[in-house]
């Protein structure tokens, strides 16, 4: 029986008018699983701590191949929508873009794979299976979503040999960067801790804000590495200081800065925390100050080696997009960094310009050869 293609544009609209800000599910996975259902996909719900979460699988369970495919369907808060120039949730199309909330990232991203995925198990059935995990939170603390799907597959018995994470991939022109590692990614909260007091009497009391800013200064100025192979020199940015004090003429009795460090393959999150402990001891003692520090590791970096899976990514897009793209470990953290505990990993999408800004959108003809990318990518895996 003839098939129409399903038309990741339209997908990427329907998806687009499903207000899935984190962690409400919006109907965007109820949408997904229908589409998928009707396409012979074996579809099960696996929510978690409130968070909605989708696997879908076409073909035997345990097959020997079995790419997988993984993207989310939660996006930002669209903050306040008389700034935006189209309804953050129409999903309209104009100018040959499409416009909306997650436009780019990532509901595009979403059609395209399930698009492709969908014409591909219609049209050349393959030998193995095909696997799709969308989660509702990865735009959230990421603790229920991809993390959960994971656990439920292993629970399971469910597998994928390789994975494509659909996010956002490209700095400014489509096929440009794939991305096949991520730097790791913490934050710190140091707080210092000394005795108030009257501003005028700055000798009755001890000053937590003077320790706590020269122990940030030095912690900024310090270079941690020069990088390494495939990645670039790690980053500590500080990102707030706090003291909760409305009045300048008293001294407080506390004050925290926080910091978010990207590092590389020399560090680890806990080499990086056991750093900035000691860091503080140190200035503890010279300055009387009592600091402590609580530190939240999002992910380790790693690296998918360039290989036989990387090549033939890579050969995908430059067939679709007629550019050789390059490899890259740039950027923020994403699911990868979750997925490489199971299988090699990579990520390849869409420019991200516009993600996360007022007026998101994505260029209607990106998300059309993304999915060619992706449909010509299923063929080569399964040939």
């Amino acid at each position: 029986m003839a098939h129409e293609p399903l038309d990741p544009v339209d997908l990427t609209a329907r998806l687009i008018r499903c207000p899935s800000v984190t962690p409400e599910e919006g109907g965007a996975l109820q949408l997904l699983e229908a589409e998928l259902a009707a396409a012979g996909f074996v579809c099960t719900r696996v929510d978690r701590a409130g968070v909605s979460n989708l696997f879908a699988r076409w073909g035997e369970k345990g097959a020997n191949r079995a790419l997988g495919f993984n993207g989310h369907t939660d996006v930002v808060p669209v903050g306040d929508p008389a700034d935006w120039t189209h309804d953050p949730f129409g999903g309209e199309i104009d100018g040959g873009r499409i416009w909306g909330r997650g436009a780019c990232d990532m509901k595009s991203g979403v059609a395209a794979f399930v698009a492709a995925a969908v014409d591909f198990v219609r049209e050349s059935p393959p030998q193995g299976a095909v696997i799709l995990t969308i989660t509702g939170d990865e735009e959230g603390d990421s603790t229920d979503g991809t993390v959960a799907i994971l656990a439920w597959m292993e629970a399971m018995g469910e597998r994928m040999t390789h994975c494509i994470v659909g996010e956002p991939t490209c700095p400014e022109f489509m096929g440009e960067m794939i991305k096949n590692g991520r730097r790791g990614a913490m934050s710190a909260t140091i707080t210092a801790r000394g005795i108030q007091g009257h501003s005028a009497y700055p000798h009755k009391a001890r000053n937590p804000l003077h320790g706590l800013v020269a122990l940030l200064d030095k912690l900024v100025r310090h270079e941690l590495d020069c990088g390494s192979p495939g990645f670039d020199p790690s980053t500590l940015a500080l990102t707030t200081i706090d003291t909760g004090n409305p009045a300048s003429n008293v001294i407080p009795a506390a004050a925290r800065g926080v910091l978010n460090i990207r590092f590389n393959d020399r560090h680890s999150g806990a080499s990086l925390t056991d750093w900035l402990k000691a860091e503080a001891a140190v200035m503890g003692e010279a300055t009387g100050i009592d600091f402590s520090v609580d530190s939240r590791i999002s992910g380790e970096p790693f690296v998918t080696d360039p290989g036989e899976f990387t090549g033939l990514v890579a050969r995908a897009v430059e067939a679709e997009c007629g550019v050789k793209p390059v490899l890259s470990t740039s950027g923020g953290t994403s699911d990868a960094r979750f997925i490489r505990g199971h299988c090699e990993v990579v990520e390849f999408g869409l420019v991200g310009t516009s993600m996360h800004q007022v007026d998101e959108y994505a260029e209607v003809a990106h998300v059309r050869q993304l999915k060619a990318v992706y449909r010509r990518l299923l063929s080569d895996y399964f040939a």
